[in-house]
This record gives structure tokens, sequence and C-alpha cells, in this order.
């Protein structure tokens, strides 16, 4: 069985502080029992003081210690070594982080992030107990070509190419036009391609990996449109950008699914 999640992608937002006080206010606001996964995206630098919150969370409420986690925005391929400014992911591994992103749009736009090296994050992330958050997804120039599914396919394939069947991931599907931009996919638009990308796992990992993998979907998600995409049955949570920013927002969308 899938599991729902709704992910906060903070980007470079909030201190250390300001994620704390995020916390704070968007904890009496969660349902107990809360029926999603909920996970936080902070700043590297936000992420010590936002694990040792997590950690005094589940001392007072227990329940949340399965559905309230936190990850990393990015983290280098390599346990250690000499990469300066880069992030380890045995170092977030010991801090108690359970995801971390891949191949964010951002990532890939800016720092020029593709193919294998996205590859080695992912095989490094599951064999340090993370799951790996493999974000994909088209250009509106690629869309309006009808590239889409072209471009998915080979993120798909180059990103999954050193993965372990075995080990958990998760992907989240964000269509780079819709990102930041107020415009978000038609419910049915963002389904159909959820559809087509499970049924590409079912033909490459076969049924049962298919079946059990959460793919999310990401682009200019918010309260307004949250509850009528979490009804499509490929749609297995968001990850959400703008409105994870503001924790009555981000409470909107966590309970949109219902139960």
């Amino acid at each position: 069985m899938r599991t729902f999640l709704v992910a906060a992608n903070w980007k470079m937002n909030k201190t250390p502080a300001e994620g704390l006080q995020f916390v704070e206010e968007l904890l009496p606001q969660l349902q107990n029992p809360l029926h999603v996964q909920v996970i936080l995206f902070p700043t590297i630098l936000g992420s010590a003081p936002l694990a040792q919150k997590l950690q005094e969370i589940w001392k007072t409420r227990p329940e949340l210690k399965k559905s309230f986690h936190w990850g990393a925005q990015n983290a280098h391929y390599e346990k250690n070594g000499a990469f300066t400014g880069e992030t380890s992911m045995a170092v977030l591994q010991e801090l108690g982080a359970k995801y971390v992103l891949v191949g964010h749009s951002e990532r890939r736009t800016l720092f020029g992030e593709e193919g294998d090296l996205l590859a080695k994050k992912v095989a490094t992330a599951q064999t340090q107990g993370l799951t790996p958050m493999l974000c994909v997804g088209e250009t509106l120039e690629q869309r309006d070509k009808g590239q889409a599914k072209i471009i998915i396919e080979q993120q798909l394939k180059a990103g999954l190419a050193r993965a372990q069947t075995q080990a958990p991931i998760t992907i989240a599907y964000e269509p780079v036009w819709a990102i930041g931009t107020g415009r978000v996919a038609e419910p049915q638009q963002a389904e159909e391609v959820h559809q087509w990308i499970r049924a590409w796992l079912q033909e490459n990992w076969g049924v049962e990996i298919s079946s059990n993998t959460s793919i999310l979907y990401g682009g200019s998600v918010s309260p307004q449109n949250a509850r009528e995409l979490s009804q499509k049955p490929n749609i297995d949570g968001f990850l959400v950008g703008g409105a994870s920013l503001k924790s009555d927002s981000f409470s909107a969308i966590i309970h949109s699914k219902g139960v």
C-alpha cells in the first residue's frame, strides 16, 4: 500500500529560528491521528535544530514519529572526502533525516545536475538508509513540442540507473512550467503523467514496485487545488514550494486528502 506524502520544500527560505517557529505553529493544526506522512525539507543550516525539535515532539506526541519527518534538499554522492561546501548523506542519516531530494528542477537548471551524477546520489541515499525523492518534469517548451514523456523517461532512466530495486524510492513529478508560476497542471493532466510514470515503473521494475512507489505532484500546489488533485488514483501526495512557507496553507494541503 502506498503512503500519501506531503512534503515542504523551503528552498533557500527560513532561518533556523523561523523553521522552528513554523513547526510550533503547525503542530496544533495537525490532526490526531495524522493520515498522511509529512516531510519538511529545510535549508541545510536549519536541519540540525529541526532534527532536535522533532525528537522533542516525538516524546510528547509519539503518534507523529511515523508520520512527521525531515529531509535534505540536496547532498553529495560521496560519504565523505574533499568536497568543500557539500553535505554528506552519512551526516544527514546520523542527524535523523529520512529523505533527500535528488534532481529538483532548480538543481538541474541552475546547477547543471543531470545523468549519472543523479544516479549516484540516488544510489548513495539508498545505501545510507535515506529514501531518495527523484524529481522529474518537463519545461513548457518541451510540453508544447509533445516531448514531455520523452524527457521524463530520459530522466527516470538516468536517475534510476544505479538504484536498488529492493530499497525505497519516491518519485516527484514537477512540471517545470508550473513551479512558482501560479500555473498548475489540470488534475487530469497531472493524473495522466502519474499514470504513465507508474506504467513505466511496472514495465521496468515490476508490478510490486510500481504499485508501492509513491509518486508526488509538485507545481504551484495550493489549498485551492490540493483536494481535487489528491483524489486522483495515481497522485500520492505533493511536493510543495511557496504554499509550504506558511503553516496555515501547508496545514490545509496536509489535510486535503481526508481519510
